[in-house]
């Protein structure tokens, strides 16, 4: 089984205003509803894909309500803690201003209520899935994701995590599975400027090293590299199509990795879906389906970076 956490999951509000003008009351000409956070977009992806998942993670207030009734409604099984302090996020984000987004807080998680989350990680067992996707609240420790990887140890289950700076570099040394860093979280983590494809995978190699078995890089319009647990290392350009909608892009990449994975046990299979998923959902006003991720499954070409075990 599949298993997705979202420590704080949120309502997502896209917005189009065309014109928009900073002191004057705007009004939007399209809008969307949408449940959101990087690990629910996860089990979207997955379940569009026909793999069977259970979303966990903390929701609160009317919103939370409300992720739980969308996330359900699109097929996919919950299974989120309620806390009582606060309300699950709102995030309001402005299509039509590049990348605009205005982010809400989240709830505050309690010591108790991290106790039954790990209650539930504990039922977890050999030969299932867990992925850690996305930021945290501030009331929760910096150090969960590693907390979560320690206490899993020694039970063969594989972990993905999705996550920037320390939330990341902190599991190295438990081994995740995999890890989908960003071009620009490489350049945060190692304080460098990365100009080219090598350079991706320098550092991409320095994160395996660091403990990570596969490293799969999102490179948004240049494609993606990964650099995989057997050594070998692969590339593939972004395929042909219109940009509609960025968000989710990256969430729908891990899908489709683990979708390729847990079909063939092929590393270059799994990084063809990935990329297939991730473009797809960019070429898309919501997260890919499945026909979408098929069509354009068919124009991604990985490629091996020969010589590439010698950077």
């Amino acid at each position: 089984m599949v298993y997705t956490v979202t420590f704080n999951p949120s309502i997502d509000y896209i917005v189009t205003v065309d014109d928009f003008r900073t002191g004057m009351t705007n009004r939007t000409t399209g809008e969307r509803m949408l449940c959101g956070g990087k690990g629910i977009n996860v089990s979207m992806v997955l379940k569009n894909m026909g793999i069977e998942n259970t979303a966990l993670g903390f929701i609160a207030g009317f919103t939370g309500d409300e992720i739980d009734r969308l996330a359900r409604n699109l097929g996919v099984h919950t299974d989120f803690i309620r806390a009582q302090e606060g309300i699950s996020r709102i995030n309001v984000k402005l299509t039509s201003i590049d990348g605009t987004e205005i982010n809400g807080m989240g709830p505050v998680i309690s010591d108790d209520l991290l106790r039954q989350l790990m209650d539930r990680l504990d039922t977890l067992s050999e030969g299932d899935v867990l992925v850690l996707a996305g930021s945290i609240p501030g009331s929760m420790p910096a150090d969960i994701y590693s907390r979560i990887m320690k206490r899993l140890q020694g039970r063969n289950i594989l972990i993905v995590v999705d996550a920037a700076g320390t939330l990341l570099t902190n599991v190295l040394p438990y081994h995740p599975f995999l890890i989908k860093p960003n071009r620009q979280e490489l350049e945060e983590i190692y304080h460098v400027t990365i100009t080219g494809r090598r350079d991706v995978v320098e550092y991409a190699r320095r994160l395996q090293q660091a403990g990570a078995a596969n490293v799969l890089v999102s490179m948004g319009s240049q494609g993606g590299v990964l650099v995989s647990a057997d050594g070998q290392v692969f590339e593939a350009e972004a395929p042909k199509g219109t940009l509609r909608n960025s968000v989710g892009a990256g969430d729908s990449m891990v899908a489709g990795f683990l979708t390729g994975w847990l079909g063939s046990h092929s590393y270059e299979e799994a990084f063809r879906w990935g990329i297939a998923c991730g473009s797809a959902s960019a070429f898309s006003d919501n997260l890919t389906t499945a026909v979408e991720a098929e069509a354009v499954y068919r124009q991604v070409i990985p490629r091996r970076i020969s010589g590439a075990s010698t950077i």
